[in-house]
């Protein structure tokens, strides 16, 4: 079933192009039903990349989902064209007042800072609270979902002695859970990320929920026990090159970077990487959106 995404986004195309269907804003019009409102704060430098593999996973439900992007306005990025931003971006200031069933907020790469010192935390803050009244569910993801559970919960972020740099095998906690239905008992999922949640912060911690680790890894999943907040800290997302970009990148900067783990074939970067992610990103974004935001959302979204 379709996205509802504008005609002329640059994702219209890719996501074509791989045969999933984008509906046009003129058909979705004169559909009698009410489309999903998700609105998106793409908080990385690669904004494009991250609207093609958000998209990409969001589309793969029976459901009209009408998606929004949101860029903050106390930081500008420097690597997308601001003709983009300009084209396809709102800020908050221009929807504060509205209320969404669903909201995506991404990783950064500030996570080496502490919170309160990254450019836009005020009013990322401002946004996370206005979430408790204006979004039905929320999915945070790697260090927005570091920020979120600082904020909503006080949990704090540990340095790693070195990057988490791979993809690695994750076991589900509460399989009963609506979350992880479909899921394999271990499944795979690439992580990027200098810092780290620990387990026992949120198990100590009134209000939420564990519900998948890793034993290279640590913490992957959470929830808050009303279902309004999840916190994911890696990237199911992902494209199959993602992680290999990431590291020639570096690599080129001359940074002393650790081959990525379990990624490619024999840890040989002149390999190809295997994707064995790809099953699992579609399931749980399905799946977010069916139990936690279709099937309980508000007909009329001024009832959150």
């Amino acid at each position: 079933m379709p996205i509802r995404i504008p005609d002329s986004l640059p994702a219209t195309t890719v996501l074509e192009s791989e045969n999933i269907f984008v509906m046009t804003e003129h058909r979705a019009l004169h559909q009698d039903i009410r489309p999903l409102n998700l609105i998106i704060l793409n908080l990385m430098p690669t904004k494009i990349v991250t609207e093609n593999q958000l998209l990409r996973k969001l589309s793969n439900t029976p459901l009209q989902i009408q998606v929004e992007l949101l860029q903050t306005s106390s930081y500008h990025s420097r690597n997308t064209d601001p003709s983009h931003l300009e084209s396809f971006y709102t800020t908050f200031g221009r929807i504060k007042d509205r209320n969404y069933d669903g909201m995506i907020i991404t990783g950064a790469p500030v996570e080496n800072l502490d919170f309160t010192d990254v450019e836009y935390w005020d009013e990322l803050c401002e946004i996370m609270e206005w979430t408790k009244t204006h979004v039905h569910s929320t999915l945070h993801i790697c260090w927005g979902s570091q920020a979120g559970l600082y904020y909503h919960y006080g949990i704090p972020k540990y340095s790693l002695p070195q990057k988490l740099f791979g993809v690695f095998e994750h076991t589900i906690l509460r399989p009963q859970s609506p979350f992880f239905r479909g899921f394999d008992d271990v499944f795979l999922a690439p992580q990027s990320r200098y810092t780290e949640v620990r387990e026992e912060d949120i198990l100590a911690a009134p209000g939420l929920e564990l519900l998948a680790v890793s034993k290279e890894a640590g913490v992957f999943a959470v929830k808050s026990e009303d279902n309004r907040h999840f916190f994911i800290s890696g990237h199911l997302e992902y494209d199959a090159d993602t992680l290999s970009k990431e590291y020639f990148r570096d690599v080129d900067k001359g940074l002393d970077i650790a081959v990525p783990q379990h990624y490619f074939p024999g840890d040989d970067p002149s390999q190809p990487p295997v994707v064995r992610w790809r099953s699992a990103g579609q399931l749980m974004y399905s799946n977010w959106l069916n139990y936690y935001v279709y099937q309980t959302t508000p007909y009329d979204l001024h009832a959150l």
